[in-house]
């Protein structure tokens, strides 16, 4: 009696163990960011009004 218990528990453990269905899985889209460019246009707008600072002066 007891044999058939044990194996009546470990059969119930093994079918869990293997539960599921044929449905395909789901799968989230991987979420890429962007990184933002670099800003060397901030750079070149203080040197470009400068330079045309400095071509009236010298004008």
């Amino acid at each position: 009696m007891k044999k058939l218990v044990l194996a009546a528990a470990l059969t119930a453990a093994a079918s869990t163990a293997f539960a599921g269905s044929m449905a395909d899985p789901v799968v989230e889209p991987e979420i890429v960011e962007e990184q933002a460019s670099s800003s060397n246009s901030s750079i070149w707008v203080p040197l470009l009004l400068i330079a045309i600072v400095a071509a009236a002066v010298a004008a």
